[in-house]
């Protein structure tokens, strides 16, 4: 009987536990789990990306239109950290937010639509050099977009682009990406 009266209280406790599980099951195969994101502009989103770091982005530009070379050299590269407001804001400006080229016209046509918001003090800058080249140092663990303006290269003719690009740096190491 000593037993068992040890035995009561644990097993109500295991009773109480149960009763705050879940009792739907597992989610089916491939469900991807999505909760809705506020993508209000907030400083506070963007503060992981002041943290120092070890990682290195080398990128180039290898875009092609048709038989129109591009080149970004000389063209400031911007590079803006991930954050819901960043990654709505690559939505309505560039249909993607992965990676894409548009029309520079088209982009800026839809600045008004993007969502309000001054990500310049944690952006960082470089400029493309004359191989179409840019690289960016001392990067922490993270998502980032990198957007340039590509132009024909000399002697061809065709639109200049506005080119976006989602990288991702992780464990202090040099991540390459084309755009």
């Amino acid at each position: 009987m000593a037993d068992r009266s040890r035995l009561l209280p644990a097993v109500a406790l295991l009773g109480l536990l149960t009763a705050c599980a879940p009792s739907l099951g597992p989610p089916p195969p491939g469900h991807v789990e999505t909760l809705p994101q506020d993508d209000s502009f907030r400083a506070s989103d963007f503060a992981w990306s002041k943290a120092p770091g070890h990682n290195t982005l080398v990128g180039a530009l290898a875009l092609k239109g048709g038989t129109v070379h591009y080149t970004c050299a000389g063209a400031t590269v911007v590079l803006t950290p991930e954050t819901p407001w960043s990654r709505k804001r690559m939505m309505v400006l560039y249909k993607s937010d992965q990676r894409s080229a548009l029309p520079t016209a088209d982009v800026r046509s839809r600045t008004a639509q993007a969502p309000p918001g001054n990500s310049d003090p944690f952006v960082k800058r470089a400029t493309c050099d004359a191989s179409d080249h840019v690289s960016f140092t001392g990067l922490p663990d993270g998502s980032w977009y990198v957007v340039t303006l590509a132009k024909p290269a000399e002697g061809q003719t065709g639109e200049s682009l506005a080119v976006m690009r989602r990288v991702t740096t992780r464990g202090g190491r040099a991540t390459t990406f084309e755009f």
